[in-house]
């Protein structure tokens, strides 16, 4: 995930891994092939970058994703 910076107000400001741009909390599509499949999850929270449009997820939200695949 990108770098948490605290602010004068104690508010958490997250940086794109990549360009350095301001992530915001943002529902995402997923997509990924395994096997031949073709799965698609909508929904799926991110922080996605406002500069580059980068998505970065949670290890929570890849533990679920990477759990689905194996299903």
């Amino acid at each position: 995930m990108g770098v948490g910076l605290a602010d004068s107000k104690g508010e958490v400001n997250v940086e794109c891994l990549y360009c350095k741009g301001t992530l915001v909390r943002e529902k995402v599509s997923y997509a990924a092939t395994r096997k031949g499949y073709h799965l698609i999850i909508d929904d799926v929270p991110a922080w996605v970058c406002e500069q580059c449009g980068e998505p970065l997820f949670d290890e929570e939200t890849v533990d679920a994703i990477q759990e689905m695949l194996r299903s």
